[in-house]
C-alpha cells in the first residue's frame, strides 16, 4: 500500500482517479493545485505524488523539482493532456518515475502505480537487509533468517571455541569455507594460521607431500625440503575441503596425524609434533563411501565429532535479500551506497533455481554490478541464464518448458506491439489481455521503458 497525494485541477478527475487508487488499497489524499500540494507535503509524508503538469499557482514540473529537493524519498508520477515531448524530457531529467499522457487507460495508471509500489517494497527490503548486515560483527559472516541458517549460526557459536573436529556437508557453493572461517575466527586459535587445502585440486600422487611435507630427494622433482600444510598451520586450523577425494593410503596417514598429533614428511624417518584443529568439508555422502569401502570408517568418525549441514539456496530463498545486499556491497563501484535492483531483476533472481547455490548468486551479482556501472541493476544486467535469454543455452535451447513458454510469450508481445506501431492499448486487445496485464508483462520482461529508445 502507498500513501499517495493526487494533484489535479479537474474535480471529476480527482474524484474518479482517487477512488480507483483507493480501490487498489492505497491511502489517497487530493489537492487541486501545486501550492496546496506543497502544503500537504509539509504536514505528512507521502510515498508518491501523482500530479498533472498544467496546474494553477505552481505547475507540475516546478512541484516535481521541489519534491525531489525537499522530499527525496517521495516518488513523482506526472500526467498531462498536453503531450509535450519537451515536458516529458524535462520531467525525466528531474527524476519523475514516469509520465502519462491524457487520455490514458485507467489500467495503465493502476499498473504504473503498482510498479512503483513493487519498487518501493524492493527498496525497503534492501534497507532492512542493510541494517541486518550492519548489525552482524566479524569478518566472516554467514547471513540468513531461515531457521536452518539461524540454527547453524547458533551451533557455530557453541562449538567454535573447542578443539573438536568438525565436518561440513552440503552441495557445492553453499558456503562451507565461509563457515570454516567463522569457526576459526571465533576460536582461541583466531590469531594463528588457517590453512585451506582443496583435496580435489591436488593430484593423488602429491596429496601426501602437500599435507605432510617432504624431504629433499623423496621423489622426482623434490629438489628441496618442504614443510606440509599441517606444519604450516601449527597452532591454528587446517581446513580440508572435499576430503572425500583423498586416496585411502593418505586417509590412513591422516588418521595417524589426528591420533598422534605428529606428521611424518614423505622420505623422513622422524616425525614432528603439530597442534592443529581439523575442519573438513564434502559435498559427497561419506557414509555411503564408507559402506562402499572408499572412505575409512575410523577416519569418518574421527573427523565428524560435530557435523554441520549447510542448506541449499533453494531451501533458504527467504535469505535472498540479505545475500544480494551483501554481494552488492562487495562489488559496488566506489565507497557510496550500493545500487538497488529493479522488480524485474528481483523476480528473475527469485524464480531461478540456482544449481550453483550461493556461489552462483555471488557471481551473478558481480556480473550485474560490472555491467550496471553503479546504476540500478535491471534484467539485461543479469547473466543470460538468469534473465531467461536463449544465448546461455547453446544458441536457443530453453532450460525448461517454463522458460520456453516465457521466451515465446516475450517474443509474441514484442512482435504484436511492433505490429501496432507501439499502440499498447490496441496491442493488449489483440493479445486478449487488459492494458494493466500488458504493462505487468512488459515490466516482467524488462520492456516497459523501451519506447523511449525507439523500441517496443
Amino acid at each position: 500500500m502507498l500513501n499517495i497525494l493526487l494533484v489535479d485541477d479537474e474535480p471529476d478527475l480527482r474524484v474518479s482517479l482517487g477512488q480507483v487508487l483507493r480501490d487498489e488499497g492505497h491511502d489517497v489524499e487530493v489537492a487541486s493545485d501545486g501550492e496546496a500540494a506543497m502544503a500537504r507535503l509539509s504536514t505528512r509524508s507521502f510515498d508518491l505524488v501523482v500530479s498533472d503538469v498544467r496546474l494553477p499557482k505552481v505547475d507540475g514540473l516546478t512541484l516535481l523539482r521541489r519534491v525531489r529537493r525537499e522530499f527525496p524519498m517521495t516518488e513523482v508520477l506526472l500526467m498531462t493532456a498536453y503531450g509535450s515531448i519537451g515536458d516529458a524530457v524535462s520531467a525525466m531529467k528531474d527524476s519523475a518515475v514516469d509520465y502519462l499522457t491524457k487520455p490514458f487507460d485507467i489500467d495503465e495508471l493502476v499498473a504504473v502505480v503498482e510498479h512503483i509500489d513493487d519498487r518501493r517494497r524492493v527498496r525497503d527490503e534492501h534497507a532492512r537487509a542493510r541494517a541486518e548486515i550492519d548489525a552482524q560483527p566479524g569478518a566472516a559472516r554467514l547471513v540468513g533468517r531461515c531457521p536452518a541458517v539461524v540454527e547453524l549460526i547458533e551451533k557455530v557459536d557453541t562449538i567454535a571455541d573447542t578443539q573438536a573436529a568438525v565436518l561440513l556437508t552440503g552441495e557445492s557453493g553453499t558456503g562451507k569455507e565461509l563457515v570454516a572461517r567463522m569457526l576459526h575466527e571465533r576460536s582461541a586459535r583466531r590469531d594463528q594460521p588457517m590453512v585451506v587445502v582443496n583435496c580435489a585440486a591436488v593430484p593423488p600422487s602429491l596429496i601426501e607431500a602437500e599435507l605432510f611435507g617432504h624431504e629433499r630427494g623423496a621423489f622426482t622433482g623434490a629438489v628441496k625440503k618442504r614443510e606440509g600444510r599441517f606444519k604450516a598451520a601449527d597452532g591454528g586450523t587446517v581446513f580440508l575441503d572435499e576430503i572425500g577425494e583423498t586416496p585411502l593410503e593418505t586417509q590412513a596417514k591422516l588418521l595417524r596425524v589426528l591420533q598422534e598429533g605428529e606428521v611424518v614428511p614423505v622420505g623422513a624417518n622422524v616425525g614432528a609434533k603439530v597442534d592443529v584443529r581439523l575442519i573438513s568439508a564434502t559435498n559427497r555422502d561419506l557414509k555411503a563411501m564408507v559402506t562402499e569401502g572408499r572412505f575409512r570408517e575410523d577416519l569418518y568418525y574421527r573427523i565428524k565429532v560435530f557435523e554441520l549441514h549447510l542448506p541449499t539456496l533453494r531451501e533458504r530463498l527467504v535469505d535472498l535479500p540479505l545475500l544480494v545486499e551483501q554481494f552488492l556491497r562487495e562489488f559496488r563501484p566506489g565507497e557510496g551506497e550500493p545500487p538497488g535492483l529493479s522488480p524485474a531483476a528481483w523476480a528473475a533472481l527469485r524464480d531461478y533455481a540456482f544449481p550453483g547455490n550461493v556461489r552462483e548468486l555471488r557471481h551473478a551479482i558481480q556480473h550485474a554490478s560490472i555491467l550496471a556501472r553503479g546504476v540500478e541493476i535491471d534484467l539485461p544486467h543479469l547473466p543470460p541464464e538468469l534473465a531467461g535469454k536463449p544465448e546461455a543455452n547453446g544458441g536457443g535451447s530453453p532450460r525448461s518448458l517454463g522458460e520456453a513458454m516465457r521466451q515465446y510469450e516475450k517474443e509474441i508481445i514484442v512482435r504484436t506491439i511492433r505490429g501496432t506501431g507501439e499502440q499498447r492499448q490496441r496491442a493488449a486487445k489483440l493479445l486478449g489481455i487488459s492494458r494493466k496485464s500488458l504493462w505487468k508483462k512488459l515490466t516482467k520482461y524488462g520492456l516497459q521503458n523501451r519506447r523511449q529508445n525507439g523500441e517496443p
